[in-house]
């Protein structure tokens, strides 16, 4: 979550220039990637567990809940594979962090009243343009993220291993798909990230003022951190079903022809998990994304 000052601020005074500014973006979302990075590696297991499309490549049914999830992963194949994927991550974060409130701060400016302020609705949408722009942009590196996530598990299950590294991913993906196959699943992803920055700004600004205003708080902490847990509450709320879905398209396997070879699209995708796994798989993975949002956001924002 970008944490924004008013032009006027002290601290705005030092880092002015669009360049300090997206650096720190940057430097704010890697220190909160690397606290939190195991929650996402977990959510994403969760998300492709019982999986029954995938049944017919030799995947198993599995049904476990977070903390068992993360104890297998760290006992079956060691604690610093939950950090699997860390380095994609912070190449996201690279461009999505800094591009986003770079294009954040631009709406923002853009819906401001003749005294200088924004209503709710218009950040609420400004973050929802912002954060769907800088999605689309960086959407091959959380396609890489996924495709290292879920490696571990097709290890398990006796499959050959495909990668050793992030750059050979990279390879890979050029190989089975050419540049366009590196935005597969790319449409959930840019929708879930609307929907993520348009609940979390949303509900950050709304509880955070809520706060201050009805019990007379300082905005302490204390206070930004429980207005930090309620937007990732949120937001996980909002986001989670595009979260599944863009997922299970990342990590589906890929024919000769590019294509995915589980699901059509979007569409096929939310359509096979509802009729085979139920409504409720469209939030597997809803535990460990909320302990993630918030935290990030916390440490996000103290950095």
């Amino acid at each position: 979550m970008p944490v924004l000052r008013n032009a006027d601020h002290p601290a705005a005074k030092k880092t002015d220039s669009i360049a300090a500014r997206y650096f720190v973006a940057v430097l704010g979302s890697w220190a909160a990637e690397a606290a939190t990075y195991p929650f996402d590696l977990t959510k994403t297991r969760l998300q492709i567990q019982s999986e029954v499309a995938a049944t017919k490549h030799g995947y198993q049914l599995e049904n476990h809940g977070m903390i068992k999830t993360a104890v297998g992963i760290a006992k079956q194949e060691g604690v610093l594979k939950l950090w699997t994927g860390l380095m994609p991550m912070f190449q996201r974060h690279a461009i999505y962090s800094g591009s986003r409130l770079i294009f954040y701060e631009y709406f923002r400016s853009y819906f401001k009243d003749e005294k200088g302020k924004v209503s709710l609705g218009a950040a609420s949408m400004g973050g929802l343009a912002a954060g769907s722009l800088a999605q689309l942009i960086a959407s091959p590196t959380d396609l890489v993220k996924v495709q290292m996530q879920a490696e571990g598990r097709r290890l398990l299950q006796g499959k050959p291993a495909r990668f050793s590294n992030c750059r050979q991913v990279y390879v890979m993906l050029y190989a089975q798909g050419g540049l366009k196959g590196f935005w597969r699943g790319a449409v959930p992803n840019v929708q879930r990230a609307a929907l993520v920055n348009m609940g979390d700004l949303a509900a950050y600004d709304f509880t955070k003022q809520y706060l201050v205003r009805e019990f007379g708080l300082a905005e302490t902490p204390l206070v930004h951190g429980a207005a930090a847990f309620t937007a990732g509450f949120v937001a996980a709320v909002m986001g989670t079903p595009a979260d599944v879905i863009k997922t299970r398209l990342m990590n589906q396997p890929v024919g000769p022809d590019g294509r995915g070879t589980l699901y059509r699209g979007m569409i096929d995708c939310l359509q096979q998990s509802v009729r085979n796994e139920g409504i409720l798989s469209l939030y597997k993975g809803f535990l460990p994304l909320w302990m993630r949002l918030g935290p990030w956001a916390l440490i996000n924002w103290i950095f």
